[in-house]
């Protein structure tokens, strides 16, 4: 079982940076690949980023590439999101979720998530 906490989301103006964190319960966490997740209001949850169990892979959806970076510390059971130049279209709810070993795009394939965290974007 992995329990999976995230923070570091709130109001921040268009062009601005958040850097957004998962903390993991996982005494295996370095078995997981990770992922990140939005939901905007009316929207289906959709893929952000994701990252390979050892860190060395990442891949992200076009709508961030350039932007966000995924990242994760296995000593610290932690994985990051940092975003910068952002847009209000970035407003959502972001999920960090975890699946064992493989990296995947689809929400199903993970196992396991996390409450979310509110990030909103101004114009």
């Amino acid at each position: 079982q992995v329990q999976l906490v995230e923070s570091g989301g709130r109001l921040v103006q268009a062009g601005g940076s958040l850097r957004l964190s998962c903390a993991a319960s996982a005494r295996t966490f370095g078995n997981y690949a990770m992922g990140w997740f939005r939901q905007a209001p009316g929207k289906e949850r959709e893929f952000v980023a994701v990252i390979s169990y050892s860190g060395s892979s990442t891949n992200y959806a076009d709508s961030v590439k350039g932007r966000f970076t995924i990242s994760r510390d296995n000593a610290k059971n932690t994985v990051y999101l940092q975003m910068n130049s952002l847009k209000p279209e970035d407003t959502a709810v972001y999920y960090c979720a975890a699946r064992l070993l493989a990296t995947s795009f689809d929400r199903k394939a993970y196992q396991f998530w996390g409450q979310g965290t509110q990030v909103i974007v101004s114009s």
